[in-house]
């Protein structure tokens, strides 16, 4: 089977990702937790904990935000319960929105 061609990312998207796993495993370390530990609690293998503390950009978001969780990382600066709060209200949002967005086909002939 062929190799899926590789994916460029930009470099906000690069640092924050290896941002982000620096982040998890300072405070994996901090907490005096081995790799095979938080792999276990997450439900997740070591090497995919490795992948997420380097910042690769290929790992599913659950798995980090699972990570991001466990060693108690705060991603956000609003508390467990004010980001329900968020959550239902940018849901509230999303239903006045249309459901999908298209193209315009049609020009407009405007020469009269």
């Amino acid at each position: 089977m062929a190799r899926p061609a590789q994916r460029s990312y930009s470099r906000y998207a690069r640092e924050a990702a290896e941002l982000l796993g620096l982040m998890i495993r300072i405070e994996r370390i901090e907490r005096r937790m081995t790799v095979a530990e938080i792999a276990e609690r997450a439900g997740i293998s070591r090497g995919l904990v490795h992948r997420i503390e380097r910042g690769e950009m290929g790992t599913s978001i659950g798995p980090v935000f699972e990570l991001a969780a466990i060693v108690g990382l705060r991603l956000f600066e609003a508390k467990p319960t004010t980001l329900t709060r968020h959550v239902s209200r940018e849901r509230d949002k999303l239903t006045l929105l249309p459901q999908s967005v298209r193209t315009g086909t049609k020009s407009v002939k405007d020469d009269f």
